[in-house]
């Protein structure tokens, strides 16, 4: 069952804590639902990255050949040179280990490797630990920012959070509103300004969460691109003010990309990293290309970065609201290569 609302007890009075033991820590999660469906969306979505790497399998030696050919399909997925070359390796390790002599045995070795490199990157999204926790979203343009906002919400109304969202994206005339559609469909509170500095906004919508007892604070600030440097100063600057009304916020420092982008949206991690210390990821449009294979280029990339891994909290493969979920690499892993 996967979790990722957790909301801690209450701290019970002197005297009934000394009559009995500590209460553990109450769970609100989400339903063990089966998750077929979802792996059925997955598969088709990552559809034209596998069959770049499937194909490869279906000769009938291991050779040099094969390798070259795995290598150009890795490539092709958007892996990148580094992520590339560390599977590969890894494969050919395990081919000698497990002695296989058949391309489909390769196939499932592969499919270990692609898996054990994206583990790192699956860890659940607790809330709970912050009254309200703060959850700060940013975005690169064109990524479907404000669609995944509301399903993300989504996910949080259903697992018993309270959710109050803050539209700080000022600089898109329809920001606002089309947050609000989302506000009204998910029935949560939102807070937001006519003419309001996204800092401001973000202030407010804190500091309401805080007096009316929200669990999570989602704040939504503007796309933009890294090499809008006023832009991206805005978004430090929004942090800024958001600490100053609870000085441990915000919790989450969120990445919405675009999975289609390829390398380009490694490059757009590492620049928001840069500048905001990111926190966790979320994948978005993984259906359509072949551009699949960029999460195993942001893995590899995170197990150099001081901080440890940037976790994929959710990925998306379309627009409707079941077509985002929670990260689990063996699924990815199964999805790319069957």
């Amino acid at each position: 069952m996967f979790s990722f609302f957790k909301k801690k007890s209450p701290a019970p009075d002197a005297p009934a804590a000394a009559a009995a033991a500590p209460a553990a820590s109450t769970v609100a999660t989400t339903q063990d639902k089966p998750r077929s469906g979802w792996m059925a969306r997955l598969s088709q979505g990552l559809r034209r990255t596998g069959q770049g790497l499937a194909s490869v399998l279906t000769g009938t030696r291991i050779d040099d050949d094969l390798y070259e050919e795995l290598e150009a399909a890795l490539l092709m997925a958007d892996a990148g040179v580094a992520a590339t070359e560390h599977v590969l390796t890894d494969l050919r390790r395990r081919v000698r280990e497990h002695k296989a002599t058949q391309p489909s045995e390769v196939k499932a070795l592969l499919r270990a490797s692609l898996a054990d490199l994206l583990r790192p990157l699956e860890k659940p999204l607790v809330i709970g630990e912050h009254q309200p926790t703060v959850l700060m979203v940013a975005v690169v343009n064109g990524a479907g920012k404000t669609t995944t906002i509301g399903k993300l919400t989504r996910h949080l109304c259903d697992s018993g959070a309270s959710v109050l969202l803050a539209a700080a994206d000022t600089f898109r005339a329809a920001a606002k509103e089309q947050l609000g559609v989302w506000a009204d469909r998910n029935q949560v509170d939102i807070v937001s300004q006519a003419d309001g500095d996204p800092a401001a906004v973000s202030y407010d919508a804190v500091s309401a969460g805080r007096a009316r007892g929200k669990d999570v604070v989602l704040v939504d600030t503007a796309g933009r691109l890294p090499t809008q440097l006023h832009l991206m100063e805005e978004l430090r600057k929004i942090k800024r003010v958001v600490q100053k009304a609870d000085a441990s916020a915000p919790h989450e420092v969120l990445l919405v990309i675009d999975g289609n982008t390829g390398q380009n949206a490694l490059a757009q991690v590492k620049a928001f990293d840069e500048a905001l210390q990111l926190t966790g990821l979320i994948v978005t449009k993984l259906d359509g290309t072949a551009k699949g294979g960029v999460l195993a280029a942001i893995a590899l990339w995170g197990q150099a970065r001081a901080q440890g891994p940037v976790p994929v909290y959710f990925i998306g493969v379309g627009e409707a609201l079941e077509d985002l979920e929670t990260f689990r690499a063996d699924e990815f892993a199964e999805a790319l290569l069957g």
